[in-house]
């Protein structure tokens, strides 16, 4: 499975962990569960941002049109009056004048990025830079992390359920993970839990896991029942996540009408200002 590159590190570590306990049943009917929840997810954010996707390229496509079409004939005509016209119309005819640059320009820089993305995504750097960034964003940095969080938690399960020590499977979590700063954090609370440190008291150090979190894995330690309690803690954060997920399409279908709206309003407001005052123009 490693070697045919058809499968993610998660998915091939768990049948790793399976084969070497002698638990690949009760692996594969994890994986079945982890799969079932990765298609729903993908589904809904599928559904959600699909109308989204489809007004944001109707929007670039208008704007383009706007500013190659439409504002053009308004400065010939205003051209014809010989009289100073307001700010805001003059910038939106500057901008229209070089608006094939610009979309040109834009147009590299998306492909540019795309290009940078696939060449630095091993290097550390960037994917400490990426998932800072990306934790960063407004609703959906927080949504993001709950994934990876809710992923984290369902590989500890996994692996303590297979009787497999707390320090291999911290191991292989990082593995699984793939998000730069759990894998971080999970080397340091590696060392200190060699050094005696509980792992609720190692997770404390890092920003990435709740407080929520921290305080369900310390009562878990003193009862003895870490893999219950990750299990109930992926499922609370996979409801979660449905939540949040079915809510993006609340917050951004207002928010992409009120970009639109304010788009083309400054750009239709700056050019029918100096008509308001045509009869000053024309003087």
């Amino acid at each position: 499975m490693m070697e045919s590159k058809q499968f993610s590190p998660y998915e091939y570590y768990s049948v790793q962990i399976g084969e070497e306990t002698r638990k690949l049943e009760e692996v594969l009917t994890e994986l079945q569960k982890y799969f079932n929840r990765k298609i729903q997810m993908r589904r809904q954010i599928v559904s959600v941002l699909t109308y989204p996707a489809i007004v944001m390229m109707v929007t670039v496509l208008v704007l383009y049109f706007m500013l190659n079409k439409v504002v053009p004939m308004f400065s010939s005509v205003f051209r014809q009056f010989g009289s100073e016209l307001p700010k805001s119309t003059q910038y939106i005819i500057k901008i229209s004048n070089h608006s094939g640059t610009i979309f040109l320009l834009l147009f590299i820089t998306i492909i540019g990025l795309i290009v940078m993305h696939f060449i630095l995504k091993e290097k550390d750097s960037y994917r400490k830079f990426v998932s800072t960034l990306i934790l960063r964003i407004p609703y959906f940095g927080n949504l993001i992390r709950k994934i990876y969080i809710s992923r984290f938690c369902q590989s500890m399960k996994l692996l303590i359920i297979s009787k497999t020590t707390l320090l291999t499977s911290l191991s292989l979590t990082s593995k699984m993970i793939g998000f730069y700063p759990i894998e971080k954090s999970i080397e340091t609370i590696k060392e200190d839990i060699t050094k005696g440190a509980s792992l609720h008291e190692s997770l404390r150090k890092h920003a990435i896991y709740e407080n929520k979190l921290v305080s369900m894995v310390e009562v878990a330690e003193q009862i003895n029942q870490l893999d219950t309690m990750f299990e109930r803690l992926t499922e609370q954060y996979n409801e979660e996540i449905n939540h949040q997920t079915k809510m993006i399409g609340v917050v951004l279908e207002p928010m992409i009408i009120i970009v639109i709206g304010v788009i083309v309003g400054v750009i239709m407001v700056s050019m029918y200002a100096p008509m308001f005052d045509l009869s000053k123009i024309i003087n």
